[in-house]
């Protein structure tokens, strides 16, 4: 088995017309941690949105991405680092009316909305920067992946049986849990337990290829998982 970094490869590789819709679905998918992280800097809102887009324009000018290589690891580890040096170094500031809009890999109005309605809620939490974005990106790699069940499972007719198991994929079963879950879905509570053993299966496989997607050599899913776990203990 190798690693699947087609998402970061893609992006790096600034010859290939997929490039920029690479760069927009990693922007998507690091966006909400990184603005959490950039929030509890103490930035406002409309400058922490504008900070994420001339941080993530300049690692296409500059194509820093060409570092993020399978010995070096997690993307996760690199952007929070490269973010850091990018607001230690205040090279925003400078460049601002340099950058502009020349990058239009994603909308920021598609995003800032949402980000920090969010933001207001895990405000509250207090924690350092460095744990919010840990937290938060546990987080959203966990509904990225429950979205791409749900997908499946709407697409093959099971729609309502995954939103009535899904419960079941952050807790243990028990006979009567299982035993109202078949009540609920017409059927008996072994076919409930079978159902549900393979929903958590395809979890940890969905769980797995979306981590493969920006971790280095194989070894490193497996400190990631360790990782996410340790993250959503500490959460919970």
């Amino acid at each position: 088995m190798t690693t699947d970094w087609s998402a970061v490869l893609t992006a790096a590789d600034v010859s290939s017309p997929r490039a920029c819709a690479a760069l927009g679905a990693l922007y998507r998918a690091y966006h909400y941690p990184l603005y959490v992280y950039v929030r509890r800097r103490g930035y406002g809102p409309h400058d922490a949105q504008d900070l994420l887009h001339d941080f993530f324009a300049i690692l296409i000018e500059k194509n820093y991405l060409k570092s993020v290589v399978r010995e070096r690891g997690r993307f996760r580890a690199f952007l929070l680092g490269a973010l850091k040096h990018f607001l230690a170094n205040d090279w925003h500031r400078a460049n601002r009316e340099k950058r502009g809009g020349a990058f239009t890999f994603v909308s920021l109005e598609e995003l800032m909305g949402d980000a920090e309605c969010r933001f207001q809620v895990a405000a509250t939490e207090s924690v350092a920067p460095e744990s919010q974005f840990d937290r938060e990106w546990a987080r959203t790699l966990l509904s990225r992946v429950l979205s791409e069940l749900r997908r499946e499972a709407e697409l093959s007719g099971r729609g309502a049986q995954f939103e009535v198991l899904k419960v079941f994929l952050s807790a243990p079963g028990s006979a009567e849990a299982y035993g109202k879950a078949a009540i609920e879905l017409g059927s008996t509570a072994r076919a409930v337990k079978v159902a549900v053993h393979r929903l958590r299966q395809r979890f940890q496989e969905a769980l797995r290829r979306e981590i493969g997607h920006t971790v280095g050599p194989v070894g490193e899913i497996e400190e990631e998982l360790r990782h996410l776990a340790m993250v959503l203990r500490l959460d919970s």
